[in-house]
């Protein structure tokens, strides 16, 4: 018997920043004691920028250069996302106890960052290895680190699997094209109601996918 737990480890770099990585798990019970101590330890190691990571399914083509939204409390840092192409978080929905850490970590002075990752609804891979090196995209661009060729490549022949696939799928090649039309359009604004509607079969389509991965 394995039982799960949060892991961290580190790294030291000869210039620049080093990192502290945070494997966190969504606790059951004693959520406030949790993140009061994962707050403690932030403390404790002079951790000056918390950066949430993750990512999300929506409405988004696997055609078009995934979607990253987020934010920062640094205003500084704040125009570093935006010329990484990262847009303002509109989300509002469930969220997990975790996320308290970056709502306290200001208040002990510590700047917060996030970047999620916005996955095609349709796919819903085990291992969705595009998004991954999206994110990684963006990160590693504010921390002047570089991608792996490895994870680049094992993008690429995922996204030859899933044209593949959809190639042969007329229903999905049907919901590709509105979702492209409405990935576009996302792109010039940030207005919901100012973007097309999808079409409400598309919309059953959706969410039978979701269902059935489910």
């Amino acid at each position: 018997m394995v039982i799960p737990n949060s892991v961290v480890t580190y790294a030291k770099r000869e210039t620049g920043d080093d990192f502290v990585f945070l494997h966190l798990l969504e606790p059951h019970m004693l959520g406030e004691l949790y993140v009061n101590s994962v707050l403690l330890l932030l403390e404790r190691l002079g951790v000056q920028r918390y950066c949430l990571l993750g990512s999300m399914y929506d409405m988004v083509p696997h055609t078009r250069p995934l979607l990253v939204t987020g934010g920062a409390t640094d205003k500084h840092t704040l125009e570093v996302l935006e010329r990484a192409e990262v847009r303002p978080s509109d989300y509002e929905g469930p969220t997990t106890i975790a996320y308290l850490i970056s709502q306290q970590a200001p208040k002990v002075g510590i700047e917060t960052m996030s970047l999620i990752v916005h996955l095609p609804q349709y796919t819903q891979l085990d291992e969705d290895y595009v998004g991954q090196v999206r994110l990684l995209e963006v990160l590693c661009s504010l921390y002047n680190l570089p991608v792996n060729d490895n994870d680049i490549q094992k993008a690429e022949q995922q996204r030859k699997g899933i044209d593949i696939a959809v190639d042969k799928n007329p229903q999905v090649k049907a919901v590709l094209a509105q979702l492209e039309a409405h990935y576009d359009a996302r792109m010039v604004t940030r207005k919901e109601e100012e973007m097309p509607p999808l079409s409400p079969e598309i919309e059953r389509f959706l969410k039978e996918m979701e269902k059935r991965f489910r």
